[in-house]
């Protein structure tokens, strides 16, 4: 090689260093504009993707109000609470007025609250009686019995109505067999189109909803502690007042709340069984928006039935929180 090329290939790799730097400078400068927490050393690499996912959070947020929340929630919650508080010449309380001025709304009040305690009460107490005899005393064809509770809860309550008319009404099967075997002139089976049967529903109906709640409460205790008070004479009242229902009333208190909650809102039920002598809330609400035509009275019993029903979620989300972080430890 001769001595003339030597400053000939130091030009030429200077010139290449020049332009790879330039390359790269460029290339920088643009992922520096497209994202500048990425090239800035002073900020981790995971708050940068928090960053990004805090970002997309927030437009999936804003997408779900305005497409999805907007008009199927936020827009009817708006429209019922202008309703009821519409009058004739603007703004009024006159369907509040004539909604819980009427003589028959403190028989309405009284009904509800007399059936919702009744049925919630049973089917609270039932369901607590099944995951007790489930996990504590367990036996074949336990594991199919809690599948078919969970599959059970997925069914509409207008069919269980319809089930109990088929077989306790007057021309149900378990009715007619009974009037045969008891040589009748009528059949003796008359009490589903009434109070009691609409209880009786939605005892049915509601308590396989306290069952799951509760079997999860039991699945966290500790059996040791049950064995000990059982060694030290305690008998199976004892066991379960004591050590059991103080260890287990968060996820029981759970699933009463939401037999509750539920209990309330119920409409099928009452709409198959409940006679025009049993009117509810959800019945008098119902009424006056197609009987009687007077929607702003409607939406003013909406919005006392909305209280209700917020105020035993709220109380519902407490109790929960509280069995989530018991069973997080």
């Amino acid at each position: 090689m001769s001595y003339s090329s030597v400053p000939e290939s130091r030009a030429l790799n200077a010139a290449s260093a020049d332009v790879a730097g330039a390359g790269a400078g460029g290339v920088a400068a643009q992922v520096g504009t497209a994202a500048p927490d990425v090239l800035n050393p002073h900020v981790p690499l995971q708050t940068v993707l928090r960053r990004r996912r805090e970002r997309a959070a927030w437009w999936q947020m804003l997408f779900l109000l305005v497409v999805v929340l907007g008009p199927m929630i936020v827009y009817p919650l708006f429209r019922l609470l202008t309703l009821s508080i519409t009058g004739e010449h603007g703004l009024s309380f006159a369907p509040y007025q004539r909604f819980f001025g009427n003589s028959d709304t403190g028989g309405v009040i009284r009904t509800t609250l007399g059936i919702l305690v009744t049925s919630a009460g049973l089917a609270s107490l039932l369901g607590v009686a099944i995951a007790a005899l489930l996990h504590f005393k367990p036996f074949a064809g336990a594991k199919l019995l809690t599948r078919f509770l969970e599959l059970f809860v997925a069914f509409p309550s207008f069919l269980v109505a319809f089930t109990l008319i088929f077989l306790y009404g007057t021309q149900g099967s378990v009715s007619i067999a009974l009037q045969q075997w008891l040589h009748l002139d009528s059949p003796p089976l008359d009490f589903l189109f009434g109070t009691w049967g609409v209880v009786l529903a939605e005892v049915v109906f509601f308590a396989p909803f306290v069952v799951r709640p509760t079997l999860a409460s039991f699945a966290l205790l500790d059996m040791r502690i049950i064995e000990a008070a059982r060694s030290l004479g305690a008998n199976g009242w004892m066991v379960a007042m004591r050590v059991v229902l103080p260890l287990a009333w968060p996820g029981i208190a759970a699933g009463t709340i939401l037999c509750f909650l539920l209990t309330l809102n119920e409409f099928g039920i009452l709409l198959v069984l409940g006679s025009a002598r049993l009117v509810t809330l959800p019945v008098a609400i119902f009424s006056a928006a197609t009987v009687d035509l007077d929607l702003n009275a409607a939406a003013a019993g909406a919005v006392l039935m909305l209280v209700l029903s917020l105020s035993l979620y709220m109380l519902y989300r407490q109790v929960n929180q509280r069995h989530v972080q018991r069973t997080t430890r």
